[in-house]
C-alpha cells in the first residue's frame, strides 16, 4: 500500500516538473521572439549608410544675405560713396557674428571669410583714403561671399584665364632668362591670387590651397634668389605652377603646356654627317625617280 502511494507521488512529481520545464522553454521562446525583431531593427539601422547632411536652411539664408550685402558694398566702393561703404561693412560684420555657416564651408573657410571682412573694415577705417585698397578689399569680400553661396560655379573661377596669362608671361621670361620680366609676372600673379584666395579657401580642400601657396612662394623665391636660377629650373617651375593652378581651379588635365622650346640642340660633327648622308640619299632617290618618269614618257 505504501509502495503504491510512493509510486503515485513520484509520478505526479515527474509530471509537474515536465510541465514546468515546458512552460520555461515556451516563455524563453516567446521572449526571444520579442527581442529578435528589435535586434534585427538595430542591426539594420547600424548597417544603413548615413545620408549626406544638407546645410541648415538658416545657414543658407545667412549666406545669401551676406552675398547681397557684399555686392552692395562693392557697388558703393566703386561709386566712391564713403558713408554707405562704412554703414554696409558694419552691417556685414554684425551679420557674420550673428550667423552660423555650418555645412557650407570648413573652419578654414570661415576664418578666410572673417579675414576678408576684417581687411575691408581696416581699409574703411583708415585715416587716409586709398581707393585701390578699398576696391581690392571689396572685391575680395564679394568673391568670398559668392563662393559661399555658389560652391559649384563661383565667380573666382573666371580668374583662371588671368592666372594662365601670368604663367605664360613667366614662361616667356624663363625662356629668355629675363629675371626682371619673371619678377613682374610673379608679382602680378601674386596680386591676383591674393584677391581670390579667401574665396578659394572657402571652396577648395586645404591641401589644394597649400599646394598652390607653396608653389607661389617658391616662384617668388626664385625671383629674389642671390644666385640667378637657370633656364630649365624656371621652366620646371612654370610647369609645376600650371599643374597646381589646374588642380585648384578644377580643370581637366590637358595637353602639355610648355609651348616655348628649350632651345636648339647641339648635334656636333657626327650629327651633321648623318644629316648630310640622309639628304644625299633623298636626292639620289629623287633623281632616279625623275629619270624613270622621263624614260617612260619619252620612249624614242
Amino acid at each position: 500500500m505504501l509502495r503504491g502511494r510512493y509510486w503515485v507521488m513520484m509520478t505526479l512529481l515527474a509530471l509537474v516538473c515536465t510541465a514546468a520545464a515546458g512552460w520555461d522553454s515556451a516563455g524563453a521562446a516567446g521572449y526571444n521572439e520579442v527581442l529578435l525583431p528589435v535586434s534585427r531593427s538595430v542591426s539594420g539601422m547600424a548597417g544603413t549608410p548615413a545620408e549626406p547632411t544638407q546645410p541648415p536652411i538658416a545657414a543658407k539664408a545667412s549666406a545669401l544675405q551676406l552675398e547681397k550685402q557684399a555686392e552692395a558694398l562693392y557697388g558703393y566702393v566703386t561709386e566712391g560713396n564713403i558713408n554707405k561703404t562704412r554703414e554696409t561693412i558694419d552691417a556685414i560684420s554684425r551679420l557674420f557674428v550673428a550667423s552660423s555657416f555650418e555645412g557650407l564651408t570648413s573652419v578654414e573657410g570661415v576664418n578666410a571669410l572673417s579675414g576678408a571682412i576684417l581687411d575691408m573694415k581696416a581699409a574703411a577705417s583708415a585715416v587716409k583714403l586709398q581707393p585701390e585698397r578699398w576696391e581690392t578689399a571689396a572685391a575680395r569680400l564679394r568673391l568670398a561671399a559668392n563662393s559661399l553661396t555658389h560652391p559649384g560655379q563661383p565667380m573666382w573661377l573666371q580668374y583662371y584665364k588671368l592666372i594662365r596669362e601670368d604663367l605664360n608671361d613667366m614662361e616667356r621670361s624663363a625662356a629668355g632668362s629675363d629675371q626682371a620680366g619673371w619678377r613682374t609676372a610673379v608679382s602680378r600673379l601674386q596680386e591676383r591670387y591674393d584677391t581670390i584666395r579667401p574665396a578659394v579657401i572657402i571652396a577648395r580642400k586645404p591641401e589644394e590651397v597649400n599646394r598652390f601657396d607653396a608653389w607661389l612662394s617658391y616662384a617668388s623665391g626664385l625671383a629674389s634668389a642671390a644666385r640667378p636660377p637657370g633656364r630649365e629650373e624656371l621652366m620646371d617651375a612654370v610647369s609645376n605652377g600650371r599643374e597646381a593652378a589646374r588642380v585648384m581651379f578644377g580643370k581637366e588635365k590637358d595637353e602639355p603646356t610648355l609651348s616655348l622650346p628649350l632651345g636648339p640642340r647641339e648635334y656636333g660633327p657626327a650629327g651633321w654627317l648623318g644629316a648630310g648622308f640622309i639628304l644625299a640619299a633623298l636626292a639620289y632617290t629623287g633623281y632616279r625617280k625623275y629619270r624613270g618618269e622621263k624614260s617612260r614618257w619619252n620612249p624614242y
